[in-house]
């Protein structure tokens, strides 16, 4: 089948690499622009660009669609018998969606109607969803709203992070895109109830409001990882939590959010206490939490957080 590959992020390459070795003949890849990244902020392909080079495909990265009628006139041009799209991170216009033989099908990595938008694997995880999973949908002008085709699921163990779960997807959203292609599986609409949405996050997600429940934090430290991030502030040093578990909500546990209890680094929380286990200090390698605090005073009734 002649295809074009729409995806940017490291979730989407496991599905080009799987479209290529199945013999699909992928006739362009559209991905983000290079972005400048590191000290010297020199410009960086995406990890899309980069696979898709490797395979020795064309890549293409317009700055947007919307508007450019000679982008859209040259992927017309490439009269593709679909188009799948995957985190690609640009809105597709109808136009776009239209000019694929058998529309354009992406690849969402969550049971929607549930978490549609930037973040769905983030979400699952730090709302504490049972389950989460990849929907192969037949996009349309809505934000992921399109029927669906097919469908995986994959349970949420108390304690799946974030990194673990991204992989677990790309690769069951690779497999499932497959056979999309193959069995041209009939369409459903979405339930009407159900849906929720889960935008984009930035750096500023990750900071932790101590006030919230324990359970809540501890699920943002594995949400989180490896990005944003869940982290706090002590002073002017920032710390980034990297594990913790709950402690329960004992009397000698308790005090105002934020504070530090006593010498194994469990600090109060709106409900319970967490007890960090594992932390990354700004400039510092991860290390224990007893490493930590062997090269670093953190006595109780120090203070986390705002």
């Amino acid at each position: 089948m002649r295809l074009v590959f729409m995806g940017s992020p490291d979730f989407a390459v496991p599905a080009l690499q799987a479209l290529v070795a199945a013999g699909h003949e992928v006739a362009a890849v559209y991905c983000q622009p290079p972005r400048p990244a590191g000290r010297g902020q020199t410009l960086q392909p995406c990890p899309v660009q980069r696979a898709g080079e490797a395979l020795g495909l064309a890549v293409r990265h317009p700055a947007k669609l919307r508007g450019d009628a000679e982008a859209l006139a040259a992927f017309q041009a490439l009269e593709a018998d679909a188009a799948v799209v995957a985190a690609y991170g640009l809105i597709l216009p109808k136009d776009w969606l239209a000019a694929p033989r058998r529309g354009c099908l992406n690849i969402h990595a969550s049971l929607l109607p549930r978490w549609r938008g930037a973040a769905p694997i983030h979400a699952a995880i730090l709302a504490g969803d049972a389950e989460t999973g990849v929907t192969i949908m037949q996009m349309d002008a809505g934000l992921d709203t399109g029927p669906m085709l097919l469908r995986g699921v994959v349970p949420i163990g108390p304690h799946t992070r974030l990194g673990e779960m991204h992989d677990a997807l790309a690769a069951m959203g690779a497999a499932l895109v497959l056979r999309a292609l193959a069995e041209d599986p009939p369409a459903e609409p979405q339930p009407a109830e159900g849906a929720t949405y889960a935008p984009r996050l930035t750096r500023a997600d990750g900071r932790i409001d101590w006030t919230l429940p324990a359970t809540r934090i501890e699920r943002q430290t594995r949400a989180f990882d490896p990005w944003p991030g869940a982290f706090s502030t002590l002073g002017t040093d920032v710390l980034k939590v990297l594990e913790a578990e709950v402690v329960p909500d004992t009397i000698d546990k308790r005090g105002e959010p934020g504070l530090v209890l006593d010498e194994a680094l469990t600090v109060a929380c709106g409900e319970g206490a967490l007890r960090i286990t594992r932390l990354q200090r700004a400039g510092r390698g991860p290390v224990t939490a007893a490493d930590f605090l062997r090269g670093f005073a953190l006595p109780a009734g120090s203070r986390l957080g705002p």
